[in-house]
């Protein structure tokens, strides 16, 4: 019996269902229906319940599965300490990214760290909408903002301060904005998630918080769009730093109204539970870390951005 067969059983039980399981492993309907017999076969008791419409656990299962959940946890604590005790970090790592962030700034910080640690492989799943560890093929997220759900287990990587951001040539034919009531003369570039275009910006002026609900011509529900627009002259956007670092400290883009201060948030590398936290992620916490402090610093060294922000 294999041990990839026995967590193909395990992701059958959780998802009640042979296609998910296999869509969550990254592997064809085929394959995992074939690890299912092969263990039922050597076990020689069926351990689910099938029908056209649903699975189910049978007696059998019941009984089953949750030593075996227990084994496989315990040979991969024993395999991580082996690898922390050896330096020989390894395995694969299915993270999702955002947009704008993944494609722009993590991607090339994660090349480096692959040829560093040449036993990790890796899986990127780039997109701006909500992570669903049960549906998307992903095993840990980086994602903006704090995890709200009290069942993920997360690490803040840092502080990120936003900014109101627009290119030089748009700020040479539009003029540059001085204070909130010349914001609503300026064409807004807007973030869109589902249905919703969240074109009411929020900012800070004399430690009282204040809303401007702009127009704008231009949404996307991809952050990189949104950044390729502002970089290219077509309005003012509100972006992360850490997505806007490379074009701040390059000139294709400038900050505006430093005195007014845009809602921050925080980078979180999130993971659905304590099994997923490997070596490889910790190591990868740390690598985050460092880089994004880096990245911070530089926009402080440029007057971008105040220390106390980071």
């Amino acid at each position: 019996m294999l041990l990839e067969d026995l967590v193909v059983i395990l992701k059958v039980a959780e998802f009640r269902s042979i296609t998910a399981a296999a869509s969550s492993l990254d592997m064809r309907t085929a394959t995992a229906s074939a690890a299912v017999k092969r263990v039922e076969s050597t076990l020689g008791s069926d351990l689910f319940i099938r029908t056209t419409r649903s699975l189910r656990l049978s007696a059998a299962g019941e009984r089953y599965l949750p030593i075996c959940e227990q084994a496989i946890t315990m040979l991969e604590h024993a395999k991580q300490n082996l690898q922390e005790d050896t330096g020989n970090i390894e395995g694969e790592l299915r993270i999702g990214l955002s947009s704008d962030l993944g494609r722009n700034v993590i991607a090339p910080w994660l090349n480096s760290f692959m040829d560093e640690h040449t036993g990790i492989t890796l899986k990127l799943h780039l997109s701006d909408s909500n992570i669903d560890f049960y549906r998307d093929p992903v095993d840990i997220a980086l994602r903006y903002g704090s995890p709200n759900d009290a069942s993920l287990y997360g690490f803040k990587i840092c502080e990120v301060p936003r900014l109101l951001v627009a290119s030089p040539t748009y700020l040479e034919k539009h003029g540059t904005p001085k204070n909130l009531e010349d914001l609503p003369k300026h064409n807004g570039l807007f973030y869109q998630l589902h249905d919703i275009i969240y074109n009411e910006w929020e900012l800070t002026y004399n430690n009282q918080p204040v809303k401007i609900k702009m127009q704008g011509n231009r949404a996307a529900n991809d952050g990189d769009m949104v950044r390729r627009w502002c970089v290219n002259g077509h309005g003012l956007a509100v972006k992360s730093s850490l997505d806007m670092c490379d074009d701040l400290l390059n000139g294709r883009a400038v900050a505006l109204m430093p005195e007014y201060i845009v809602k921050p948030t925080q980078l979180w590398l999130i993971c659905p539970s304590r099994q997923t936290i490997t070596p490889a992620v910790r190591l990868l916490r740390d690598t985050l870390r460092t880089h994004c402090q880096y990245q911070l610093q530089q926009l402080v060294a440029a007057g971008v951005i105040t220390e106390d922000r980071i």
